[in-house]
């Protein structure tokens, strides 16, 4: 097979660029590819150096292991996005049905994104009818205009257009900053084709997900996926697992959510960080711990008086040596935590 490419430089950089993917453009012939790219050239990206042009479809740079039939999960690494991983903290997943594949989130960088659709592509020709965005972080989303090339559907919560919309400067300057150089090059903030406001199904053939939107919880925009099928519930960030958990949303709404999450067939859950498959419902244990320790603590700390300058010190330290980057997020997540609780 062969797909269209671009070179991608660095502007004042030398020797800084990159071969980026350009989907929609596959053919098995070369002749086949390039007449698809004289017929309808793609907009050139910022940084593009010379024409898109077709080459052999290269090697996939991600790993994707098969849970269930037709069902694959990557991990990716307990790691803050650098130059070295160029934003593979998040986990993906792709589900192939008899007409479409349905991708569940996306990389945190256009290179992930593009290493992510290259490994779909190994497994399947058949079209990318949907890409599934279950929350609003940058390291789940900033891969989507990837998918979107290749016809995929982008689907998110009801509100995650708003929200990506309000914090495209600030997650694509920082995540620009920490990747650096030709890595984070083409990537742009990508929002939905359309939000899901109540539960509603994706049939890809043979294969039906339910797609639900939950209340506020990890964040205001969480979206789950479940597909009976497998019995395996897709719930992005609402399942943390080995990396520490980022509170983003409601403490109380998320613990809520929890309790109720995926009742019914569900018998594994595929988490947003970690795994990449866990058993259900004890999957989410650990993190049902670490949400009741920081309640406790919290409440606590607003017992006894403590300012919350004092209180991020405290609250959850108990927790530390169960979750990687632990202190990175713990703070946070007091934080919120403590500016919720106080107002009960």
């Amino acid at each position: 097979m062969f797909e269209a490419v671009v070179m991608l430089c660095l502007e004042g950089a030398a020797g800084q660029c990159r071969a980026a993917l350009r989907p929609g453009y596959a053919a098995e012939t070369l002749t086949a590819c390039e007449e698809a790219l004289t017929a309808n050239p793609p907009v050139p990206f910022a940084g593009q150096a010379g024409m898109a042009e077709c080459r052999e479809r290269p090697a996939p740079a991600l790993t994707f292991v098969k849970i269930a039939p037709h069902t694959f999960v990557h991990r990716g690494r307990i790691a803050e996005p650098d130059a070295d991983n160029l934003g593979d903290v998040s986990n993906i997943a792709f589900v192939i049905g008899d007409d479409g594949v349905a991708v569940i989130d996306a990389g945190g960088s256009r290179a992930v994104g593009e290493a992510a659709y290259l490994a779909i592509r190994e497994q399947t020709e058949l079209p990318i009818k949907a890409l599934i965005l279950t929350h609003m972080h940058p390291d789940h989303v900033l891969g989507a205009s990837v998918f979107q090339e290749a016809g995929a559907e982008i689907i998110g919560r009801e509100r995650l257009s708003r929200a990506l919309a309000e914090r495209s400067e600030s997650y694509l300057q920082g995540f620009g900053e920490r990747i650096g150089g030709a890595g984070f090059l083409g990537t742009v903030m990508t929002l939905p084709d359309r939000e899901v406001s109540t539960t509603e199904t994706l049939d890809l053939g043979g294969r039906i997900l339910t797609l639900t939107p939950h209340t506020t919880a990890h964040t205001t925009t969480d979206l789950s996926v479940h597909d009976p099928v497998s019995g395996v519930l897709f719930a992005g960030d609402l399942v943390f697992d080995d990396h520490a958990p980022a509170l983003d949303g409601s403490l109380r709404g998320w613990t809520r959510v929890l309790a109720d999450l995926g009742q019914g067939s569900v018998t594994r859950v595929v988490p947003g960080h970690g795994g990449p498959v866990l058993p259900w419902p004890d999957g989410a244990l650990p993190l049902m711990r670490y949400l009741e320790t920081i309640a406790a603590d919290t409440r606590k700390a607003l017992d006894d008086g403590l300012p919350l300058s004092s209180a991020t010190a405290v609250i959850g330290r108990s927790e530390a040596m169960n979750w990687q980057l632990f202190d990175l997020f713990n703070a946070r997540n007091a934080t919120v935590a403590y500016t919720e609780l106080e107002w009960e």
